[in-house]
């Protein structure tokens, strides 16, 4: 083989190891961006992953009529399974009564592990989910008036549409709720994009025009 034709065999060989490479070196990196790292993954892709929304946390109080489970990790015999609340608002553990009425779910969860901390457990990890919610009210100019499940994030435009709808003499601008949070108890005007809240009473007034 001549020295020229010796030249080219071994440049066809060192353009076909770099074509090599260049494609191995694509492939990783189209791989690496369809794989997503596990520290990215958000709670809705995690199977079997349960969470709560802000708004449950930090803004939403327990009232009578509530059903909960109390999960005392590890401790069957300490978790409570669809514990409704009662007037009392109590709820018994080894260590005392736990009073549930108008707290949060982090601090209900807070006071039971405070509770449980020394004695019982050394390190209690204590989670607190709403499985039923207490219903609201809604009465006045709707086809079907009443007490209905109340549902997170709910609008008074979906109180309505689920009590069947505005009556024909209804007034869309004259609607008014008693908060069962409110100690005064007092009618206020509301609209219809405005939140629901447990234990609200709705009243939709009629039109006069």
């Amino acid at each position: 083989m001549t020295v020229s034709k010796w030249g080219e065999v071994m440049l066809s060989l060192a353009r076909s190891r770099w074509s090599l490479m260049m494609l191995i070196v694509i492939s990783m990196f189209v791989f690496a961006g369809m794989v997503k790292p596990a520290s990215a993954a958000t709670p809705g892709e995690i199977p079997g992953y349960v969470g709560r929304s802000l708004s449950e946390n930090n803004d939403y109080r327990l009232g009578v009529g509530d059903t909960i489970n109390i999960v005392v990790y590890g401790e069957e015999d300490l978790s409570l399974k669809d514990f409704r609340l009662s007037e009392s608002g109590l709820i018994a553990f080894p260590f005392g009564e736990v009073q549930a009425l108008g707290l949060s779910l982090l601090e209900l969860e807070t006071r039971i592990a405070d509770g449980l901390r020394g004695k019982y457990l050394l390190n209690p990890r204590v989670s607190v989910i709403v499985k039923e919610y207490r219903p609201f009210f809604i009465n006045g100019q709707v086809a079907n008036a009443g007490a209905y499940p109340y549902r997170p994030g709910i609008t008074v435009r979906k109180a309505v549409i689920l009590a069947g709808g505005f009556k024909p003499r209804a007034s869309e601008t004259s609607i008014y709720v008693i908060r069962e949070s409110d100690p005064q108890q007092k009618q206020k005007k509301i609209d219809l994009e405005d939140r629901v809240f447990p234990g609200d009473t709705i009243t939709v007034n009629e039109s006069f025009f």
